[in-house]
């Protein structure tokens, strides 16, 4: 059995309690589940507008580890068609995508007319995890921040819809949420060494993501702060935010009348016991 390891003592009585780290009551699960079923129609009610009209949408989704952004970007994926709609998580990038122009990478996974693609992690990683673990030199950095913003700025005149969400989460909760993980099989993947080593480096990339807002946090494209130390009040206010970005018309169908099923008379199937069937294990 896997060893468990305790949350910090500190923090237990709030967890016990159903409480934030900052100390506000968690919500309740019937409101948070009611609340985002609501959302969610009103997502597929967004995409609909979007394949409709021929938009192109790019949601960008930053902050720490363990911030929210996966638990964000599945709760609005989960209704909506994945053919108009994909997440894009890039690994890490080949010997030949090293060689090419910094952005190339990313840009062929732009959406085009009628599609959303939600970026779990983004051209960002360079002033971000490139620049806290060495990864990239410092004229690079330097080069990414002239050169970001004036890219941005051409996505939107051509017509893209750009947002960006930073995931804002305090240390204590993101230290919570690790304990959760480790004790967790599940989620333990979720771990991996780079985001072990960004624990020592957490002063050091306050002040990378501080200075990345000093120069991409600009009018015509600007980071929307989304307070994650609650995963459920986070999720339902991103959402809400996200929808109030893309000004839509409901396009959902009327009632569907099933047509007759053709009658089965006509032929005979062949027996059931020549079919192998999965083991019923429960």
């Amino acid at each position: 059995m896997a060893e468990k390891h305790d949350v910090p003592e500190e923090n237990e009585f709030r967890y016990r309690k159903g409480l934030t780290v900052s100390g506000e009551k968690k919500l309740k699960s019937s409101f948070y589940n009611e609340e985002l079923r609501r959302l969610q129609i009103e997502l597929v009610k967004m995409q609909e507008w979007v394949k409709y009209k021929g938009l192109k949408v790019i949601v960008i989704f930053e902050g720490r580890d363990a911030a929210g952004k996966g638990g964000t970007i599945k709760r609005i994926t989960e209704c909506l068609n994945p053919r108009n709609a994909r997440v894009t998580a890039l690994p890490v990038p080949t010997d030949r995508e090293k060689g090419q122009w910094y952005f190339q990478r990313y840009i062929q996974h732009f959406p085009t007319a009628g599609e959303i693609v939600l970026f779990d992690r983004s051209w960002y990683n360079r002033p971000g995890v490139e620049r806290v673990n060495g990864f990239c030199t410092e004229e690079q950095v330097q080069e990414f921040f002239r050169s970001c913003p004036q890219l941005e700025q051409m996505l939107i005149r051509s017509g893209i819809k750009l947002i960006k969400y930073w995931f804002s989460v305090s240390d204590e909760e993101q230290e919570k949420r690790f304990f959760g993980r480790i004790n967790d099989p599940t989620k333990r993947w979720k771990l991996s060494p780079m985001d072990l080593t960004a624990r020592t480096k957490w002063v050091d990339y306050s002040r990378a993501k501080d200075e990345m807002f000093a120069y991409t946090d600009t009018k015509w494209s600007p980071w929307w702060v989304v307070n994650a130390d609650d995963k459920k009040r986070a999720r339902l206010n991103c959402i809400a935010h996200l929808l109030s970005q893309i000004d839509y018309a409901d396009l959902t169908p009327e009632s569907i009348e099933l047509p007759t099923r053709q009658n089965e008379q006509s032929y005979v199937r062949p027996p059931i016991e020549e079919q192998t069937f999965v083991p019923e294990v429960y």
